[in-house]
């Protein structure tokens, strides 16, 4: 139980750093802290952020947060939404912009984040990275498995022919006899299903 205070203390610690801007979600996440880990009640996320419980409700209703939800229905924020309820209040109060004018500004710092953190990924070059298509049809990068290395290494060497097939196509242009050791050379593969 000891254990539990202490993280949420840490938690509540980096989210006041967050508010007061001597943190960003980037270097909170570098060194270790979740995000997305739903920690904060509607309570502590209003006094963290220094918005009325009314206000934060609002921000809610109209998309700015999207707190998670526990079983019982209660409202549970993570250290990405207190940083985005502070700084939507900082524009509505300091900047004077619409709510609307704030919901686009936060959907594009997000964006922007996001995209940030992928060419620091990328240009770290220690891994590959794989790809795939999301559910909304977005492409997003995906963590590499060695569930997926090994399925990968199958395939290259369970090399088959396609059926009804006597050539394959080359990438210059040209085609071979399909055997094993051709196909094995080929850096493309062919899916489908049925």
């Amino acid at each position: 139980m000891a254990r539990v205070n202490q993280i949420r203390q840490l938690y509540a610690m980096c989210a006041t750093a967050l508010v007061l801007g001597r943190a960003d979600l980037d270097g909170a996440d570098d060194v270790g802290f979740d995000i997305e880990l739903p920690i904060f009640t509607v309570g502590q996320a209003a006094e963290l952020a220094n918005i009325h419980p009314q206000t934060l409700r609002q921000y809610d209703r109209l998309g700015l947060v999207r707190p998670q939800r526990t079983g019982g229905g209660a409202r549970r924020y993570c250290l990405r939404d207190i940083a985005r309820l502070a700084h939507a209040q900082r524009l509505s109060q300091d900047e004077g912009i619409n709510l609307s004018g704030i919901a686009r500004i936060l959907e594009l710092e997000e964006e922007n984040r996001q995209l940030r953190r992928e060419v620091k990924r990328m240009q770290a070059g220690d891994q590959e990275s794989v790809f795939a298509a999301g559910r909304d049809g977005n492409i997003v990068e995906v963590q590499r498995s060695n569930r997926a290395r090994l399925w990968r290494n199958a395939i290259h060497h369970e090399t088959r022919e396609l059926p009804g097939r006597d050539t394959f196509a080359m990438a210059d242009g040209g085609s071979r006899a399909s055997n094993p050791d051709a196909a094995a050379d080929s850096k493309s593969m062919v899916l489908w299903s049925w």
